[in-house]
């Protein structure tokens, strides 16, 4: 990896690491929704200019229902039902959760009826996966907060699945308008929203929640898609899909450091069997070189 490679997916770690911190701030004060909004709103500002310059907005326009379907499940359900449960949840809890996102994928493929071939290794990730899963919601939450654990496997089930929607009906559309228009739609959408179910705070938030809402855009959204977009083309999208691995150890460090949020033994058991599965499961064997172009492509996608 080059240093500006390895520069790239270290701000990249960092940026898709710590949003987990943030929203716990944000939602000690703030209404879910509220967070989502604020979130949403603050980063399709800074992005749709850059969309707009680009004319890369009325492209994927136009393309508008795989985009609906696409911003209601990668976005608008999983942001809010992410903030909700980090009412319950510790944030590093939350953010190991997600990393069984790639388990999730192994099941859309096969519900939207592009199942890939699975190899002895790629099972044996999904078992250790689910281990990991169960070690984690058994053992370490104990089932007291089986609620937030239901919202965070909606979360799981719409960041897989938007990739997926990204990949079958929009492999071509730009992704900064992609994320722009997505930003946007969903801001307009949880205006209303917040205004009908009283979500609209009553006082000024303080300094730790504005801050936080700040990051969240500038940093956990914006710039971190940029910083993606930059990661692939200098390593590769294959390569760059190990990032996966690094933003769970990210948000459990900021957990503790920063709320002192504990850490169990089964936290570190859940955290190494989700990884190891994780891994496994994406793992792909061996292709001809003729054959990387379209599977370099795909795992594009996944990242876009």
């Amino acid at each position: 990896m080059t240093r500006r490679g390895l520069i790239l997916f270290a701000a990249l770690g960092i940026a898709w690491g710590i949003p987990y911190l943030f929203i716990k701030v944000a939602v000690s004060e703030l209404d879910p929704a509220m967070v989502v909004l604020g979130r949403a709103g603050l980063a399709a500002i800074l992005l749709l200019p850059l969309a707009f310059f680009r004319r890369e907005v009325a492209p994927v326009v136009r393309r508008w229902k795989p985009m609906l379907a696409y911003t209601i499940v990668e976005i608008i359900l999983p942001w809010y039902f992410l903030s909700s449960a980090e009412q319950r949840l510790p944030s590093s809890t939350a953010g190991l959760l997600l990393a069984t996102v790639p388990l999730a994928g192994v099941a859309i493929a096969f519900a939207m009826g592009r199942p890939e071939r699975l190899s002895r290794l790629n099972w044996l990730g999904l078992a250790l996966g689910m281990l990991g899963v169960a070690a984690l919601v058994g053992l370490d939450i104990a089932g007291s907060d089986l609620i937030a654990v239901a919202q965070m496997a909606v979360v799981v089930v719409g960041y897989a699945l938007g990739p997926a929607i990204l990949a079958r009906w929009m492999s071509d559309l730009p992704g900064v308008g992609v994320v722009a228009v997505s930003l946007a739609a969903t801001a307009v959408v949880y205006v209303p929203f917040v205004l009908l179910t009283g979500g609209w705070p009553t006082a000024w938030p303080s300094q730790a929640v504005i801050v936080s809402i700040v990051v969240l855009a500038v940093v956990c959204s914006a710039l971190a898609f940029l910083l993606m977009v930059g990661l692939v083309a200098e390593i590769g999208p294959v390569k760059a899909t190990a990032i996966t691995y690094v933003n769970p150890a990210v948000a459990i460090l900021a957990g503790v450091l920063v709320l002192g949020e504990r850490v169990t033994v089964w936290t570190v058991v859940g955290f190494a069997l989700v990884l190891a599965g994780s891994y496994l499961v994406t793992r792909r064997r061996r292709a001809p070189v003729a054959a990387e172009g379209p599977e370099a492509a795909s795992a594009e996608q996944r990242l876009a």
